[in-house]
């Protein structure tokens, strides 16, 4: 083959199409290899004899010798040496250990109140917008006190009758005991009737920012129900010697007695939402096995996904003690406070939770794929001098990235780790030496993965090497 090489390369030199066709069909060189090439060659001052089969293994051997040298450039320095059986060794290392549980979870305001109408009627009157800051008791929206102030009128006539029919009975020296119940029942009355007229007036029951407002101007907003002065109104129709007294009761009462509702067309917060955005807390679900390695005051990061990655601090401030249960999943709600919020953050945004359940400093360990587990007892073989010892460990913290090991090795100790291959991936790859990681990629894809153990730590970023 390299000897056809040669031949051809030497008809290109001379510039002329290699071959042409006789006018009987039959293809040749335009110029006959018997007349052209000896002369070209011998102007070249080459010969036409093959090369001597010592030359052909020398020049085997310097390609071999080259490949090899290019192999080892290009591949980079090796952490672990190569072991026996489909293995690789990987030093024994110290320094910190970190365990953690993750989950996806939302922001929101640690205050939150929503704003309904005590007294139903129109709507009259919208005081506020969305993102409208507002301070405790400061006006927010009202209804038509038409009805209102009418039961009102009504109520305190029936006070001013029952108050008559009490002088009447004293003055005759009748017994008081009636006109009295009667008179204490008009009061309660024009104290529901008066309630009824203040809770024409929305108010803001917190100091916050407006983050819904679900009604519209003219829509027929409903009583909540809250007011304690509508259940009152509602029973004072009961007793009392005036028949005119008891209807006027009955009627401020229901004003503010109205079941609980909001305006039309409204969701399922109040008439206004109200929400501290200077008191945001994040909550998320852990999964069940997450939960019950996570307490209060455990160190947390919360990362946002819509501000470009933007990380703060945050300390788990409560873990549900009821689970929810959705598709045979178990979950449990866990709420974190936050440290300090970057700029953007707004109630609704989704994050991602990583919570530290458990920290070794200074610690002693291997790469979790170096250990091998039967009936209770931990094992790792370490390499040395070509030889393999299998060792008994004693393991402590099992970190994300690494296993502590607090008995059986030393940090420079070079355990193996045996590959595995799946798929087309084969055992090809390598540990990601470059960087000093690990760096496994779906059990032993070309080239490992990020990831992996830089210097002493166990989140290193090594990429994998080929």
């Amino acid at each position: 083959m390299a000897w056809k090489q040669l031949r051809a390369a030497l008809g290109t030199l001379s510039g002329m199409p290699a071959r042409r066709f006789r006018p009987g069909g039959t293809a040749q060189s335009r110029f006959a290899p018997n007349r052209f090439v000896p002369r070209r060659i011998s102007r070249m001052g080459l010969s036409l004899r093959r090369p001597a089969p010592l030359v052909n293994a020398a020049l085997a051997l310097l390609l071999g010798a080259g490949g090899f040298v290019a192999y080892e450039t290009l591949r980079g320095p090796d952490d672990g040496a190569a072991a026996a059986g489909g293995a690789s060794t990987m030093p024994v290392r110290q320094g910190t250990v970190t365990a953690t549980a993750t989950a996806d979870g939302s922001v929101a305001s640690a205050s939150t109140a929503t704003a309904d109408f005590v007294t139903g009627g129109t709507v009259t009157a919208i005081d506020v917008a969305v993102g409208d800051k507002v301070k405790k008791g400061q006006k927010l929206a009202e209804v038509d006190p038409a009805a209102a102030n009418r039961s009102l009128d009504a109520a305190r006539a029936d006070l001013d009758a029952a108050r008559d029919s009490l002088s009447r009975a004293e003055d005759a020296g009748q017994d008081t005991t009636g006109a009295q119940d009667a008179v204490t029942q008009a009061e309660l009355a024009v104290d529901d009737a008066q309630a009824a007229v203040d809770g024409t007036v929305l108010t803001a029951p917190m100091a916050g920012t407006v983050t819904a407002v679900n009604g519209t101007l003219g829509s027929s907003s409903s009583g909540s129900g809250s007011s304690s002065g509508g259940q009152n109104g509602a029973g004072s129709s009961s007793g009392g010697s005036s028949g005119a007294g008891s209807s006027g009761a009955g009627s401020s009462g229901g004003g503010s007695s109205s079941s609980a509702g909001s305006a039309s067309g409204s969701s399922s917060g109040g008439f206004i939402d109200l929400a501290d955005l200077t008191k945001l807390q994040v909550t998320a679900d852990f999964a069940e096995a997450d939960a019950t390695r996570l307490t209060e005051k455990q160190a947390a990061t919360v990362t946002w996904n819509a501000l470009n990655g933007a990380r703060e601090s945050a300390t788990v401030a409560a873990v549900d003690p009821s689970p929810t249960t959705s598709d045979s999943a178990v979950t449990y709600g866990v709420t974190l406070s936050l440290d300090d919020l970057p700029d953007g953050a707004r109630p609704g945004q989704t994050v991602s939770v990583s919570v530290v359940t458990g920290e070794v400093a200074d610690a002693v360990y291997v790469n979790p794929a170096a250990i091998t587990t039967t009936g209770g007892q931990h094992r790792v073989t370490v390499v040395a001098g070509g030889r393999r010892d299998t060792r008994t460990v004693q393991i402590g913290l099992e970190g994300d990235q690494a296993t502590q090991i607090t008995d059986g090795v030393q940090p420079g100790e070079q355990v193996e780790i045996t590959l595995t291959s799946t798929g087309d991936s084969g055992s090809t790859g390598g540990f990601g030496n470059r960087g000093g990681g690990f760096g496994f990629s779906g059990g032993g894809a070309p080239g490992g993965g990020p990831g992996g153990f830089s210097g002493g730590g166990q989140r290193g970023g090594g990429s994998g090497g080929r």
